[in-house]
């Protein structure tokens, strides 16, 4: 099973739900404001990812941050993420062991050729 992790609002979320419907890939939409388990899954990401490519310093949350909250970026990712659970980058994929950040046609083709 496929769980994506995001935003209802996101475009990228909606384009890789689209997509694994499109491809009949069984999948599960978890919004990471209302539904996930922040405290739980982010470390797991982090290791997975590395907090370079889960923390989005392009969005509006990471623009609104003072220095040294952003700072906590570097000493302690995982916090700062489940504080802030807009500055995750979009959509984060677990698909089995593996977990991917974004969406793009590699990760796409990647799922839907299961």
């Amino acid at each position: 099973m496929i769980t994506i992790f995001g935003l209802k609002n996101c475009d990228t979320c909606k384009k890789a739900v689209k997509a694994l419907q499109a491809n009949t890939v069984a999948h599960e939409f978890v919004d990471i404001r209302t539904e996930a388990d922040l405290a739980d899954r982010v470390p797991v990401w982090l290791e997975a990812v590395g907090s370079k490519a889960l923390i989005n310093t392009r969005s509006t949350t990471w623009r609104g941050l003072d220095e040294a909250q952003r700072g906590r970026a570097e000493t302690d990712p995982a916090a700062l993420l489940v504080e802030n659970p807009t500055l995750i980058k979009r959509p984060v994929i677990e698909a089995g062991e593996a977990v991917t950040v974004g969406w793009s046609d590699v990760i796409e083709q990647g799922l839907t050729s299961r």
